[in-house]
C-alpha cells in the first residue's frame, strides 16, 4: 500500500451506502488512481451506478455545492485538523438549509505515541517501535511517531531496535523484499527531509538510525530515529506523517509524571499504546491517558 491504508477508503464510502445512503466520494488527488480501481471493483461486484459517486474536483469546489445542498446528511472527513474545523463551521452556518441535522465524523492529525513501562519486554518494545513507526513509510494515520522509554530498558531496546531498522531494505515496491518504499509525493518528501535536517542541527537531539534521503529516482527517505533529551522537542510535538520516530528516555521512577507529560505534549493522538506486564501500570496509564488517543492499545 503506497499511502495510508488505501483499502480503508473503500470502507468509508461503502459503509454509509450499505445503510441506505447515496454517497459522494472525493479522494485526495494523490489517491485518485487507487480510488478508481476501487470503483471498478464495486462495479464488478454489482454495485448499481449512482450509489457511490466518485468525483475528482478540488475540495473547495465540491464543498461549495455539497454543503449548500438541502439533502446533505453527513460527512466523513480524513485530513488536516484546520480543514476539518473549517468544514464543521461551514456546516453549522448552513444548518437552516438542511432537511436533517448532518452527522459529522473527522479523522485528523495527531501525534501517535508508544508509552513503555519498566516491566515491558525489550524485544516486544523494539518490534512495536520498528513496525509501528516504519511500515507504510510511516505514512499511515496510526503510525507511531513518538516513544517514551524507561532508562533501565533503553540499552536493550536500542540494540534490538537498531538491528531491526538497519535490516529494512529501502526501494521500489516492485521488489517485495523492500520493506520501506517511496513517500507519496514531492511535497511530503520535502516536509519530512526538513524535519530530519532540523534534528541534525540541534544540540539536544541525536539520530541513531537513518537520517539520509534521496529523490533522484523517487522520493525515498531512510527510516529515521531521533533520540532527544527534550520531551517538547519539535518532532515530539508536530505530526510529520513519514518515517521519523522520536524517542525520549525517562527515569524509571518518573513513570506517572511521564504519563502527564505525554498527555500535555500534543492535543491528542489518533493512536496510542502502553506496553507493560504490570497490570497496575496499565490501569494507571488507561486512567491518565483516557483522552490522549482515539484508539488505545
Amino acid at each position: 500500500t503506497p499511502f495510508n491504508f488505501t483499502s480503508i477508503a473503500a470502507n468509508l464510502c461503502a459503509a454509509p451506502a450499505m445503510m441506505g445512503n447515496v454517497v459522494v466520494w472525493k479522494p485526495a488527488e494523490t489517491q485518485v488512481y487507487s480510488a478508481q480501481v476501487i470503483m471498478e471493483l464495486f462495479e464488478a461486484a454489482g454495485l448499481p451506478a449512482g450509489v457511490v459517486n466518485m468525483i475528482t474536483v478540488d475540495g473547495p469546489v465540491a464543498g461549495d455545492i455539497v454543503f449548500k445542498h438541502p439533502d446533505f446528511a453527513g460527512l466523513h472527513f480524513t485530513g488536516s485538523t484546520a480543514v476539518f474545523k473549517n468544514l464543521w463551521k461551514t456546516i453549522g452556518t448552513n444548518i437552516d438549509a438542511y432537511k436533517t441535522y448532518p452527522r459529522i465524523v473527522g479523522e485528523t492529525g495527531g501525534k501517535d505515541f508508544i508509552m513503555v513501562h519498566q516491566s515491558a519486554q525489550a524485544a516486544e518494545v523494539a518490534t512495536a517501535m520498528s513496525r509501528g513507526a516504519f511500515e507504510f513509510q510511516g505514512q499511515k494515520c496510526s503510525a507511531a511517531s513518538r516513544a517514551y522509554i524507561p532508562e533501565s530498558l533503553w540499552p536493550a531496546v536500542k540494540q534490538i531496535f537498531v538491528e531491526q531498522v538497519n535490516s529494512f531494505k529501502v526501494g521500489s515496491p516492485e521488489d517485495s523484499a523492500n520493506f520501506v518504499n517511496a513517500v507519496i509525493d514531492a511535497r511530503a518528501f520535502d516536509k519530512i527531509a526538513a524535519y530530519i535536517d532540523y534534528a541534525k542541527a540541534q544540540p539536544d537531539a541525536e539520530i541513531i538510525t537513518g537520517g539520509s534521503y534521496d529523490k533522484s529516482k523517487g522520493y525515498f527517505i531512510e527510516p529515521t530515529t531521533i533520540v532527544t533529551s527534550n520531551p517538547k522537542f519539535r518532532t515530539m510535538v508536530e505530526e510529520i506523517f513519514g518515517p521519523v520516530l522520536t524517542v525520549y528516555v525517562y527515569p524509571d521512577a518518573q513513570f506517572e509524571a511521564t504519563l502527564d507529560l505525554l498527555d500535555q505534549t500534543s492535543d491528542y493522538a489518533l493512536t496510542g499504546s502502553i506496553i507493560a506486564t504490570d497490570r497496575y501500570a496499565i490501569q494507571l496509564a488507561n486512567n491518565k491517558l483516557v483522552n490522549a488517543a482515539g484508539n488505545f492499545y
